[in-house]
C-alpha cells in the first residue's frame, strides 16, 4: 500500500468528523473510563449514558464498587445488556484494583488486561482516554470491517489487525483512528448496507474500487 494512502484516509475522516472524541462515552477519571468501557461492549452509547449517573453516584470509587452487591449492580446496568456478566466483571475489576493497586487504576497494558472483563481493546481505550498513552489501536467490529474494506489489512485476528494499523498510521493518530472509524461505521459504512455514494473514502476503498465484490471474513 502507498504510504500516502493511510494519511489521506485519516485526513478525510478528520475533515468529515471534526468533532469526534476518542473513546466516545468513555470519559472522566480513570476509574469511570474503565468501567464505562467495559459496559460499552455490545450495546449503545445511549444505554451506557443512561446508567452512568446512578452507577457512579452509588459506587464512585473502586472501594465502593468492590464492596457492592452483584445483583444490585446488575439491576442498575441492566439496560446495557449482558448485565449479569458485566456486573461480575466490573465488581471483579474494582476488587482487583483495590486489593492489588491500592485503589488506583493501573496504567500499563499488562496490568489492565489482567483485570476481569478487560482485553486489549478496552485497555487501549483506557490508556488513551484516561492517561493519554497511545500504546495501540482499539480494534472493534467497526474498525475490523472498515479496515478490511479499505484494504488496510487482510487479517481477521484483532491483534494482527492492530499490528497492521499501527504500522500504517503515526502514533499520534492511534487514539483517534478508532473513534473516527467507529463514527464512520455508524454513519456511512454500515455493516451489510454501506452508503458508498455518500462516502468520502471511495478514492482509496478497495471494496468500492473493485466493484463492491469483496466479502470481509468474520
Amino acid at each position: 500500500m502507498d504510504v500516502a494512502t493511510p494519511c489521506a484516509i485519516y485526513r478525510a475522516l478528520l475533515r468529515h468528523y471534526p468533532d469526534t472524541i476518542p473513546g466516545g462515552i468513555s470519559y472522566g477519571d480513570p476509574f469511570e473510563v474503565l468501567i464505562l468501557t467495559i459496559l460499552s461492549a455490545q450495546t449503545t452509547d445511549r444505554a451506557v449514558e443512561a446508567v452512568r449517573p446512578v452507577l457512579f453516584s452509588r459506587y464512585p470509587t473502586p472501594a465502593a464498587l468492590a464492596a457492592a452487591d452483584e445483583e444490585e449492580v446488575g439491576e442498575i446496568i441492566r439496560p446495557t445488556g449482558f448485565y449479569r456478566v458485566k456486573a461480575r466483571h466490573i465488581i471483579g475489576a474494582a476488587r482487583r484494583i483495590q486489593e492489588e493497586y491500592g485503589g488506583t487504576v493501573p496504567r500499563t497494558m499488562e496490568a489492565l488486561t489482567g483485570l476481569p472483563g478487560v482485553g486489549r481493546k478496552t485497555a487501549n481505550i483506557v490508556l488513551s482516554n484516561a492517561f493519554g498513552i497511545d500504546e495501540g489501536i482499539a480494534v472493534d467490529t467497526h474498525v475490523k470491517r472498515i479496515a478490511g474494506l479499505l484494504g488496510l489489512t487482510d487479517e481477521t485476528d484483532p491483534a494482527k489487525i492492530e499490528a497492521d494499523l499501527k504500522a500504517l498510521f503515526p502514533q499520534e493518530a492511534w487514539g483517534r483512528i478508532n473513534a473516527l472509524l467507529v463514527q464512520h461505521g455508524r454513519a456511512i459504512c454500515i455493516a451489510g448496507r454501506p452508503r458508498c455514494a455518500a462516502c468520502m473514502l471511495t478514492p482509496w476503498c478497495r471494496y468500492y474500487i473493485q466493484g463492491k465484490k469483496i466479502v470481509t471474513r468474520t
